[in-house]
């Protein structure tokens, strides 16, 4: 069902009009003043305008100019008498959709109007399309095989056959936006916009204006109507990064359209709709923000319908190899020469590493050590000065010491791996690429080491 606009002085010609579009199930609104159908156009969306081009008090063609200087870029078919042809041309020069000669039958306008409306539609999505290149640039894809992120992708599948909201959580750098990509591709708008908005990086009033879009004059520098990212998704995904930043007084207004599928533009009091799936991203615990009421408790209860959290790299590292692989390779692709690869030294660093930046982290290392590395293999001196010199272990093994960072790297590496596996030293050799016996000769090596300086030895080295 759309909502068409007619604007024609003659009553006859009207009524007729209107008669035979709610045939056709439109919602029909006539005007015999162009003004105040003009007054109407800039306060609520037709989805078409049907307009005279000779009328007293404002031509056609004014109606056109002063339509598009609002900001409003329905599809405006003119009716025309053949002595104005010419000029029904000429109102297309300047923005009208079409015109149609009279007088007409009324199928022969129904089927204009029906590509005018098909016009728009493919419009809406080149607009959105646009605004999803912009925003969230070239899609990525799940990368690894560790048994941690097969749950997840398992997850993520499941809850993209639902219609229903998703709040995925984690810290900074664990790919929260990217599992939001995931669930839109595997779902059932996977063919509609997705859209996404970082809440963090504006204030209130803008985001309230991208959120929900403004008409022209709601507030300084809105020199024209825009539409915000609602309108802009409907039928499709709009990811908010990052909600718990939004302001209290805007997740009033976010509920409501998570309710009802209703809002307002900045500065208008025309309610509009839009059938919009939601999926939210944040790094905090919004448990606690509720508490402290910095967080509205019925919006987390809305948005929290599908959790999804998502785990830190530290406790996947089985899908290290996999990633640092994969970034190496998008380092090639994109003009950066021949595929570096990691030495098996490296390696051990970046499995040991804590990773308190988790993936971001690791891919902007990785992407440095593909400029940098001076030949093919990317050695472990050249990663030691760009890795926070802490012990990654969650058991405080210490700080790691100046001309010892790799051995003391090597430790860090073989402790994590046999508390891993309970103590048992044939599967953690097995696991690190080595002999039982050379594991065996390094952990009597650190034990008569941690015996001559006084410290205690983790029962795992020990076994």
């Amino acid at each position: 069902m759309s909502s068409i606009c007619v604007v024609d002085d003659k009553e006859i010609l009207r009524e007729s009009l209107s008669e035979a579009l709610v045939r056709e199930d439109h919602v029909v609104t006539a005007f015999a003043d162009p003004v105040e159908a003009l007054v109407e156009i800039k306060k609520q969306r037709f989805d078409v305008i049907l307009s005279d081009l000779k009328m007293p008090r404002m031509d056609g063609i004014s109606l056109i100019r002063e339509t598009r200087s609002a900001g409003c870029h329905t599809p405006i078919i003119m009716m025309t008498g053949f002595a104005t042809v010419a000029t029904a041309v000429e109102a297309m020069k300047i923005g009208a959709f079409d015109y149609i000669q009279k007088p007409f039958e009324a199928d022969a306008v129904v089927v204009l109007i029906e590509r005018a409306l098909e016009h728009a539609r493919l419009r809406r999505e080149n607009e959105a399309l646009r605004v999803s290149m912009e925003d969230l640039g070239k899609s990525r894809t799940m990368v690894g095989s560790s048994t941690t992120l097969k749950q997840i992708c398992a997850q993520l599948d499941r809850v993209a056959q639902s219609d229903d909201t998703v709040l995925i959580t984690g810290e900074s750098g664990t790919g929260k936006e990217l599992a939001a990509h995931y669930i839109h591709r595997m779902s059932l708008r996977a063919e509609r916009p997705m859209l996404c908005l970082n809440c963090a990086a504006l204030s209130a009033s803008l985001l309230e204006s991208e959120l929900f879009g403004h008409e022209r004059g709601a507030f300084t520098g809105a020199d024209r109507a825009r539409k915000g990212r609602f309108e802009l998704a409907d039928g499709g995904t709009l990811l908010l990064d990052e909600v718990s930043e939004m302001a209290l007084g805007l997740q009033a207004k976010l509920l409501r359209v998570l309710q009802e599928g209703e809002f307002e533009r900045v500065g208008s009091s025309t309610t509009r709709r839009a059938n919009v799936r939601i999926l939210a991203t944040t790094n905090r615990d919004l448990d606690d923000s509720v508490r402290r009421k910095r967080f509205r408790a019925d919006l987390f209860y809305r948005l929290n319908v599908l959790p999804i959290p998502l785990a830190p790299l530290r406790d996947r590292t089985q899908d290290i190899p996999e990633l640092a692989a994969h970034f190496l390779g998008q380092v090639s692709a994109s003009g950066g020469g021949p595929v570096r690869e990691m030495s098996k030294q490296a390696m051990a660093i970046l499995m040991a590493y804590g990773w308190p930046g988790n993936v971001r982290e690791l891919e902007n290392i990785c992407r440095r050590a593909a400029t940098l590395s001076p030949g093919p293999t990317i050695e472990a001196s050249l990663l030691t000065p760009w890795l926070v010199a802490e012990a990654p272990s969650e058991d405080g093994l210490g700080k790691l010491r100046d001309g010892r960072m790799l051995e003391d790297m090597e430790r860090h590496l073989i402790e994590r791996m046999l508390q891993k596996h309970g103590g048992h030293r044939a599967r953690t050799a097995k696991s690190l690429g080595m002999g039982v016996r050379t594991l065996g000769m390094k952990l009597k090596q650190w034990r008569e080491e941690s015996e001559a300086a006084g410290q205690n030895v983790l029962a795992a080295v020990a076994v």
